[in-house]
Formats: structure tokens, sequence, C-alpha cells
């Protein structure tokens, strides 16, 4: 699967381990920044992974700041973005399954690198519902249309 991730400094150090992971996995991963741990803003690099995922370059994506909280709203600013912040793999796995998130936000502040691959596997290998869940989707997408 190829993946967009991005991250600001409070972020990185979880984001270059889940990148490296996500490879050995057979994940294509296209990094959208931050590079370092220096201070940065996480719209900065949170919008282009976003627009990745919008527009079909990438399936889904992964975005970390230290909360999870400013990354995942940024994102969700994004035209046919639905970032879910995730802290533990059930979540993950009912946004995928209810929601149908194409994105996953995580705060590296929140969560350990185990429990983030715990999250992240659930949030790739479960699938959308539909169903009933597709009525309350598309009424997702209406509010975003308006």
């Amino acid at each position: 699967m190829k993946i967009s991730m991005a991250s600001d400094h409070g972020g990185y150090d979880l984001k270059e381990d889940l990148k490296s992971w996500l490879t050995e996995q057979g994940h294509e991963v296209v990094d959208f920044g931050c590079d370092s741990r220096d201070s940065c803003d996480y719209a900065d690099f949170a919008e282009p992974a976003a627009r990745a995922v919008a527009e079909g370059e990438c399936q889904r994506g992964i975005v970390i700041c230290t909360t999870g909280i400013g990354i995942s709203i940024t994102a969700n600013k994004v035209k046919g973005i639905r970032c879910a912040l995730c802290s533990e793999p059930l979540s993950a796995e009912l946004t995928r399954h209810h929601n149908d998130a194409n994105m996953l936000a995580m705060g590296a502040g929140m969560v350990g690198p185990m429990m983030a691959r715990q999250i992240v596997t659930t949030f790739l290998t479960h699938e959308f519902d539909g169903g009933r869940h597709q009525r309350r989707v598309d009424k997702i997408t209406a509010v975003e249309n308006r």
C-alpha cells in the first residue's frame, strides 16, 4: 500500500520509526516531512500529506504530532479527508469499519512505538463495512460540500 506520512518535530521520531517499519512490511511510504526535531508547524506538513490521499496519490495517510490533535484538525480541513485520531487499536478498527477513515493521526506523546505499530496495523488491515455506515459517510461528505 502507498502511504503518505507527515509529522512535526514532536512526532518526528515516531514517524521515522513507523516509516522504516512500514517499508520493511512492504509498504511504499511517501514522507512529506518534517525532516528533523527542529521546531516547526504541523500544518505545513499535514496539508500536503492529506492532499496526496485526497487526490489519490496515496491510498492512506498517517500524521503525527505530540498529541495528534492539531495535525488531525489540519488534515481534516482538506476536502475528502476523514482523519481519525487514535490512541489504541479498537478506535483504529472502528474508524475504518464505520467511518471509512482514510488518514490516521497519532500523538507521539500519547503512544509509544509498539502501540503505534499495533494501531497502524489495525488501521491498514481493516476495511469499510459500507451498508448503513455508507449513509453516514455520505452525510459527512454533504457537510463538507456545503
